[in-house]
């Protein structure tokens, strides 16, 4: 409701990646600048850190963009794996095939090796980008560095990208590891804005969102910048709910005393309860529930501007007793934030892969593996999928998935999504189920997700011109069906011709129309099989 009140098409400080509100710091700049400078010189390995929310991801984005187009890159969002979990993840990310199941490290590396130079003998580079890096174990990381051993006389075979937080400097400086340490070519440690750059960053997110005039004061800036200790994800979450506060109580410019009262209640300091909190959070109900100011009236409270900023302390004795109307009482119902800081609540990697599996008929917890993980659904010929992306890209693919979720104390939750409808989210956390506003979730999530598929296929992904076999048969006879054509003749060789009819499958799903029937493709297509492809994210879907 606030983005209409102050002029803007959307919610400025939303936490979802969207390249549209790429704001690149002078340190930003900087620490992109290396990484390019480590790659370029080829060695084997690039680090960057940076404290939490300080914008290694948005770096990370960067330079994926600036990459050449011969460069494949695979991505690890989650590195708390074993040697043998990690290396499937890359063979996964760069389309190796390898024997299902397998436990065997060597033949693991050595299908990864095949594969890397082969990719050298196209032309081609591969580049590993590991975030979190400082969840890595000693022994996976010395795995990682005998990787890179693989080299022509020229130039490594695999450049690894290590992203963390300070820690991971900490991990590298041990004596265990100092023939890592010195492989490390570029390294960077990324700083929180100054006040200067925390002006520009919230002027731009809001000329962003269609508002040109300033709407926070100088003061609230400072402010801003002051309690957010210019972390950007800080930044955005103070940002978010002072213009909800300034929308609830009326007021068409944020001020500083806004700023402050809002960074009290996000980043969980204590407070006292002010009537401003009580005007925020029904303002928030209002917002998730689509409601409007005239719900107010029907239930026979003040308009928004009337909520005073301060608060009139009121006797018990002299206090009549009032029922609290059904929005009040949601209001007071636990927050994301409560239930995952109630330590009864489980929130872990291992827990979320179970109740992802539990969707697909897959009990995880009777496997032998003591952590869940992609591995464990690899005999269902499950396959996982891992990325970062807004609602849009979730409610596309249409499968249940796992959020990774930063409270702002820096510590790490992982839930699964299993629906969506509208702008409301149901999260099993643990043995805990809730239905939540999407907005409120986006104040913890910063986009990646995991989710499990099923492949109709048995070949390597993805499925491109050029390529011959049963899987490409598939891939004529389901586009066949999809078009209500007859595909009892389909041909085994992916021409131009088939390319054409992938685009255009791709065109209508909101896919990029390249013509290669990659990962997120086959999900759709899959998808639109009788008894589709397993468990679904939205209603109304195939």
């Amino acid at each position: 409701m606030y983005a209409t009140y102050f002029g803007l098409t959307e919610r400025p400080f939303s936490l979802a990646p969207d390249p549209r509100y790429l704001y690149l710091s002078d340190a930003h700049r900087e620490a992109l600048a290396h990484l390019l400078y480590g790659l370029g010189e080829g060695g084997s390995f690039v680090q960057l850190t940076g404290e939490v929310g300080t914008g290694k991801t948005t770096v990370c984005r960067a330079l994926l963009e600036q990459l050449p187009p011969d460069v494949d890159v695979a991505m690890v969002f989650n590195p708390r794996l074993t040697s043998i979990e990690l290396l499937a993840a890359v063979c996964d990310d760069l389309r190796v095939p390898y024997p299902v199941g397998t436990t065997s490290l060597k033949v693991m590396v050595d299908a990864l090796s095949r594969a890397l130079l082969d990719a050298h003998a196209r032309g081609r580079r591969t580049v590993l980008i590991i975030d979190e890096a400082q969840n890595l174990s000693a022994r996976v990381l010395e795995e990682i560095r005998l990787l890179t051993n693989l080299e022509t006389t020229k130039e490594k075979l695999l450049q690894v990208i290590l992203i963390g937080q300070p820690e991971l400097a900490e991990l590298l400086a041990r004596r265990n590891l100092r023939q890592l340490a010195q492989r490390v070519t570029a390294r960077y440690h990324l700083r929180p804005f100054t006040e200067e750059e925390t002006r520009s960053y919230v002027q731009h997110r809001m000329e962003i969102a269609g508002q040109k005039q300033p709407i926070f004061t100088r003061l609230a800036l400072h402010a801003a910048h002051r309690l957010s200790r210019g972390v950007p994800r800080r930044l955005n979450i103070i940002c978010d709910r002072a213009l909800l506060g300034a929308y609830a109580t009326g007021q068409t410019r944020v001020k500083d005393r806004i700023v402050r009262r809002a960074a009290k209640e996000v980043l969980g300091r204590r407070a006292r309860r002010r009537r401003w909190i009580v005007a925020t959070s029904t303002a928030a109900l209002l917002m998730a529930a689509g409601g409007t100011i005239a719900l107010f009236a029907s239930r026979g409270l003040p308009s928004l501007g009337a909520w005073p900023l301060r608060a009139e302390t009121t006797s018990p004795a002299s206090a009549p007793a009032v029922e609290p109307t059904p929005a009040e009482r949601a209001s007071q119902a636990p927050t994301l934030a409560t239930i995952l800081g109630d330590p009864s609540v489980t929130a872990d990697r291992a827990s979320a892969f179970v109740n992802l599996y539990a969707l697909w008929g897959l009990d995880a917890r009777s496997g032998a593996a003591a952590d869940p993980g992609c591995e464990s659904g690899r005999t269902a010929g499950l396959r996982c999928i891992a990325r970062t992306g807004t609602w849009t890209v979730l409610r596309r693919l249409d499968l249940p998935a796992i959020l990774e979720l930063m409270t702002p104390d820096g510590m790490k939750h992982h839930v699964a999504l299993t629906g969506l409808d509208g702008e409301r989210a149901t999260l099993q956390i643990g043995e805990r189920r809730v239905t939540l506003p999407t907005a409120e979730i986006e104040r913890f999530w910063d986009g990646p997700f995991v989710m499990v598929w099923k492949s109709p296929v048995s070949g390597p992904l993805p499925l491109q011109p050029g390529m011959r076999g049963r899987d490409v048969v598939w891939l004529r006879r389901q586009l066949g069906a999809v078009d209500g054509l007859d595909a009892e003749s389909a041909g085994q060789f992916y021409d131009e011709e088939l390319k054409r009819r992938v685009a255009a499958f791709q065109q209508t799903e909101s896919l990029t129309p390249d013509g290669i029937a990659g990962e997120e493709t086959l999900v759709r297509l899959a998808a639109t099989r009788p008894g589709g492809n397993g468990p679904t994210l939205t209603a109304g879907r195939p």
